[in-house]
């Protein structure tokens, strides 16, 4: 989603690992991400903790999208997972764009129907799904076209809602079975016809 050219704010270089928002923050504009990715978590009353979604360069963050349309503060958490340029359009000039701007506008909507349509999948996933089919779907998303896997037992967990022992337990099974090769922080797929045919067991 880009804002219109002439008018558009300098990129802010934000470092990785930077907390851009926490439940209860106010939202002071609407953020467009120029590069790099924002992790977007949610923690349970019982501190569990999940990756909800993240946002890259065109997508939007829905927390921030339902922050300014109903003037609610954070109720989860944004962190930079890599290092990030983003560009912060206030809230005043954000809700002038969307009355004003068509274009914008579309754009707008349209990511925010494609952001809606990703969270669906995660509440089928976690609903439908068992840890061995979602953990073969974490570590195929998470290893991309390298196939490895730099995260720790804890990081995947929160990736997927669950707990560290369990993942370690599945990534034990999942090694044992020739799918995986994993050291502390890392992790090789080994079998990725494997891995890939445990991901779409459910479907």
């Amino acid at each position: 989603m880009s804002p219109p050219a002439g008018n558009a704010p300098a990129p802010l270089a934000v470092p990785r690992g930077t907390v851009l928002f926490r439940p209860d923050d106010a939202c002071q504009g609407f953020g467009v991400v120029r590069s790099g990715t924002i992790k977007v978590s949610l923690t349970a009353e019982n501190g569990r903790e999940i990756v909800l979604y993240r946002v890259r360069p065109g997508e939007v963050c829905l927390q921030t999208f339902g922050c300014l349309v109903k003037g609610n503060a954070y109720s989860a958490e944004g962190v930079a997972e890599t290092d990030i340029e983003i560009e912060v359009i206030p809230a005043g000039e954000f809700q002038r764009r969307v009355e004003a701007d068509l274009g914008f506008r579309q754009q707008l909507f349209s990511a925010v129907a494609a952001r809606f349509s990703d969270l669906e999948r995660l509440v089928e996933d976690v609903a439908l799904s068992s840890i061995e089919e979602r953990l073969a779907r974490a570590l195929l998303r998470l290893a991309g076209d390298a196939g490895t896997v730099d995260a720790t037992h804890e990081a995947l967990a929160t990736e997927i809602g669950s707990a560290r022992e369990v993942i370690s337990r599945q990534l034990g099974l999942f090694a044992r079975a020739g799918l995986i090769e994993a050291a502390r922080g890392h992790i090789d797929l080994v079998d990725r016809p494997g891995l890939e045919a445990l991901a779409h067991h459910a479907e």
